[in-house]
């Protein structure tokens, strides 16, 4: 198993579209469609788009727990579910066809005890001495402590598993600070990390640059949205713009891009290629409706252009 992913506070993304959205009124909205979601299972779901294998692992409970491991099986995806007493959440989005607006309403998610999220933390150490990479996504649920991701840090270190780390604010922080093997967060979470109100464009070089100098990430890749990435490793810094694709939806494109570029780290391709690779997943999943990640064949489309254009 080379890759695994943890998702701490998974759920049940749930969508549907409806004509136009007016308060008060009973809204009818067409059948809804029912995806596994959460951060680390959408990389997973999304690097099985990609062509790879991963295990997810995940903390569930109560019937959308069982209806999300249903879910998790139809797609075929390998993955373990770890039991807690607390009902998974539901996330609910909505498309008004008339203005082609998302409205997307996320849940906190169950509380989770400390016996069980110290049982999460056991059963994630168990598995990492066979895991190359282990992608932690997505926020903590209620109940389980800021440095939670900070202990995982520490885990992994002990089992030479290479750590991705995509959340933000105080778990993030706590994470950076027992030193991770990379980090993705987007343009407000970096500067929150570096305690700054904003980062301009020179700023963010500098200050990403700090952080691997200082052994507390191997790689920073920020998400600059529309713009790409900016990566910053040993071996330097450099910005990769996003192709330009038409935008239908902006739902899991950072966990496509995290799936890309973990996934092309694990077939043993360079840096320059994975973030590239990244890039490009996270570009077509913008292009997919709703909830869907990225597709392979457009993946693999924009992946070359971008390959193209970086040697001209």
């Amino acid at each position: 198993m080379k890759i695994a992913t943890l998702t701490m506070n998974p759920a049940i993304d749930k969508s549907s579209a409806v004509t136009q959205v007016v308060a008060e009124w009973k809204l009818r909205c067409e059948p809804p469609e029912y995806e596994p979601g959460g951060g680390g299972i959408n990389v997973s779901r999304a690097i099985q788009k990609l062509g790879g294998e991963s295990a997810a692992f995940y903390a569930a409970g109560g019937l959308a727990g069982r209806m999300l491991s249903d879910l998790l099986d139809r797609e075929g995806l390998q993955h373990r579910a770890m039991s807690i007493a607390g009902v998974t959440r539901e996330n609910f989005t909505v498309l008004e066809k008339s203005t082609g607006r998302q409205y997307r309403f996320g849940m906190p998610g169950p509380t989770l005890n400390e016996a069980e999220w110290r049982q999460c933390l056991e059963k994630i150490s168990g598995l990492l001495p066979q895991a190359d990479y282990l992608v932690a996504s997505g926020r903590l649920p209620p109940g389980v402590p800021a440095n939670f991701y900070g202990r995982l840090a520490k885990l992994a270190r002990e089992h030479n598993t290479r750590l991705i780390v995509d959340t933000s604010g105080e778990p993030l922080r706590l994470a950076v600070a027992e030193g991770v093997f990379l980090i993705k967060p987007n343009l407000r979470e970096f500067a929150e990390l570096m305690g700054r109100e904003s980062v301009d464009g020179l700023e963010e070089e500098r200050l990403a640059r700090e952080l691997v100098s200082a052994n507390k990430c191997e790689v920073v890749v920020v998400s600059l949205g529309a713009a790409g990435v900016l990566v910053a490793s040993a071996e330097g810094a450099e910005r990769v713009r996003a192709p330009l694709v038409p935008i239908i939806s902006k739902v899991g494109a950072g966990d496509s891009t995290v799936a890309g570029i973990v996934l092309a780290l694990a077939r043993g391709q360079s840096w320059r290629e994975a973030v590239r690779f990244g890039v490009a997943a996270g570009a077509a999943a913008v292009m997919t409706p709703g909830t869907e990640l990225c597709r392979r064949e457009d993946v693999e489309r924009l992946y070359e252009q971008l390959m193209k254009r970086g040697s001209s």
